[in-house]
C-alpha cells in the first residue's frame, strides 16, 4: 500500500533513471510524512494507469475521503497544483492541500472516477472514433470552461510558458528530424513556431495533455478534470493535442478538416489557429519518436501532420 504499482515503477525507472530510483526508495518515507502532517489514513492500494506518481485513496481526520498524490516532479507536471488552485473545483477535482517541498497534493476523490474515454496503452487511440463524438463535445466544453487568466499565487510554482515551449520546438524538431521527417513538414513546423510564438489574444491556463482519460465521472459535477499539465498560453493551444489524438483514428485531410472545425467551435477558438497547434503537436511527437527510435509512431504522426497541412 505504500508503493506504486510495478508497471508505474518500471516507467519511473525508465523515464527518470537514477533520479527515479531515488524517488522510489524515498517514497515510503514521503508517504508517511504527508500522512502525519495531514492526518491521513491510507485506505486502499495505489491507483494504476499513471506514469509519474503515487496516487492512493485516503481517509481524512474528519472521516471524509480524499486522494494523496506524490509525483516525480518534472517540467510538465510541476505546476499541477497551481492549476488546481486556480480552478478551485470548477470543472476539476478540488485541491485540499499542497506541500511545496515535496510537490505532494491532497485532493478530491472523484467517484466513480471512470474516464470519459478509456485510454489504451497498446497504441489504440479511441478519441476519433464515431461513437465518441459526443464525448469530444463534452471535453471541448470542459476545457473551454477551464481556461482562465491566472492571478498571483504565492507558494505555488509559476506556470511554464507556451512561448518558451515553442522556442524549444523550433530548434528540436529540425535537430531531431535526422533526415527521417519530410523536409517540407519540418520547414512548415519551424515557420509555425515563429508565428505561434506570439499569442493570439490574452494568455491563460492551458493544458498540454488534453486526452479524454484525464476527464473522469464524478458526483459533484458530471465530469471533472484530473492530472492537468498546465502552461500559460493562448486558448487555441488546448486544441493541439486534442485534435492530434482524434486524427490518429483516421489521418485523412477531409476527416482532419471535420475534426478541426468541430474542436475549434467547441473550444471557441479560430479553426486555423487550432489547426496550426495540432500540426505542431504532431511534429513534436514525430521528432520525439525519431529520437526514441519508434518508426511506427513516426509514420503515424507524419500522416497526421500531412492531413493537417
Amino acid at each position: 500500500m505504500r508503493t506504486v504499482p510495478e508497471p508505474v515503477a518500471e516507467l519511473i525507472r525508465d523515464i527518470f533513471e537514477e533520479a527515479g530510483e531515488r524517488w522510489l526508495a524515498a517514497l515510503p518515507d514521503l508517504i508517511a510524512d504527508r500522512c502525519d502532517a495531514w492526518d491521513l489514513e491510507i485506505t486502499g492500494e495505489a491507483f494504476t494507469g499513471g506514469t509519474h506518481s503515487y496516487v492512493a485513496p485516503v481517509r481524512r481526520a474528519d472521516g471524509s475521503s480524499a486522494v494523496l498524490k506524490l509525483t516525480v516532479v518534472d517540467e510538465e507536471n510541476r505546476a499541477e497544483a497551481t492549476a488546481l488552485h486556480h480552478y478551485n473545483g470548477e470543472g476539476a477535482v478540488k485541491l485540499y492541500d499542497y506541500d511545496p517541498g515535496t510537490g505532494a497534493m491532497l485532493m478530491e476523490l472523484a467517484t466513480p472516477g471512470s474516464p470519459l474515454v478509456q485510454q489504451s496503452y497498446e497504441g489504440v487511440v479511441l478519441e476519433g472514433s464515431p461513437e465518441n463524438a459526443d464525448k469530444i463535445d463534452i471535453a471541448s466544453a470542459l476545457y473551454r470552461r477551464l481556461w482562465r487568466e491566472p492571478v498571483a499565487t504565492p507558494g505555488y510554482p509559476s506556470l511554464p510558458l507556451v512561448r518558451d515551449l515553442v522556442a524549444v520546438w523550433e530548434s528540436e524538431i529540425p535537430a531531431n528530424a535526422d533526415g527521417e521527417l519530410p523536409a517540407h513538414l519540418v520547414a512548415q513546423a519551424v515557420d509555425l513556431c515563429r508565428e505561434l510564438a506570439k499569442p493570439d489574444g490574452p494568455e491563460g491556463i492551458v493544458n498540454r495533455d488534453t486526452h479524454l482519460g484525464n476527464i473522469v465521472a464524478a458526483q459533484r459535477e458530471p465530469w471533472l478534470l484530473i492530472d492537468p499539465k498546465p502552461l500559460l498560453g493562448e486558448r487555441a493551444f488546448d486544441a493541439g493535442f486534442f485534435i492530434d489524438k482524434q486524427i490518429h483514428h483516421r489521418p485523412e485531410a477531409g476527416f482532419a478538416c471535420q475534426v478541426v472545425a468541430r474542436t475549434a467551435e467547441g473550444l471557441g477558438v479560430a479553426p486555423e489557429r487550432a489547426r496550426a497547434w495540432a500540426f505542431l503537436r504532431a511534429m513534436e511527437n514525430a521528432a520525439w519518436a525519431v529520437d526514441d527510435e519508434l518508426p511506427e509512431r513516426v509514420a503515424s504522426e507524419v500522416a497526421i501532420a500531412e492531413a493537417l497541412r
